[in-house]
């Protein structure tokens, strides 16, 4: 059993859970890099490279609203991975004041590493917590929010399958 003290009113579960989610995110993203992920390669940018990869070739706007984020969000991803040769962006043939965004072809291996490194380094963080724990937490959490409206892809989506 943990030695965290939970059972005090003073515990506020809103701050913790902020707190822990920040924390999972800065370790999730230190330990994708220590496994030769390249940095700019971050959590949300490669769930955005699999959006692309299982919508291509996709409006930007369109984008934003299969992964629920801003534009302004979308544009910030697709410019960085666009620099790093990951996306093209062209003219959308049916509108000529449309973008279509798509994958290079350098893109899908590098996906396919990510998305290895990404479910072994999950699989790390919750070590800690047995099944039937993570189970319990899932349902918990889905009494806060709808994860069909805030997830954009399935997690039990097949690698192979996000970049075919």
């Amino acid at each position: 059993m943990s030695s965290h003290k939970t059972d005090t009113p003073e515990v506020d579960v809103l701050d913790a859970l902020i707190r822990t989610a920040h924390y999972m995110k800065r370790e999730f993203e230190s330990r994708l890099s220590s496994m030769d992920i390249p940095p700019f390669l971050t959590g949300p940018r490669l769930r955005l490279l699999v959006a692309v990869a299982q919508n291509e070739p996709v409006r930007m706007s369109d984008l934003a609203a299969i992964m629920d984020i801003k534009a302004i969000t979308v544009t910030q991803f697709v410019d960085a991975l666009e620099k790093e040769h990951l996306l093209v962006r062209f003219p959308d043939p049916k509108d000529r004041r449309a973008t279509l965004i798509k994958l290079t072809d350098q893109a899908p291996a590098l996906i396919q590493r990510g998305l290895s490194a990404a479910a072994k380094v999950k699989e790390e963080l919750l070590e800690p917590l047995p099944m039937e724990l993570r189970k319990q937490l899932i349902d918990i959490l889905s009494q806060l929010v709808d994860f069909k409206k805030i997830c954009i892809f399935d997690t039990k989506v097949q690698h192979s399958d996000a970049i075919e």
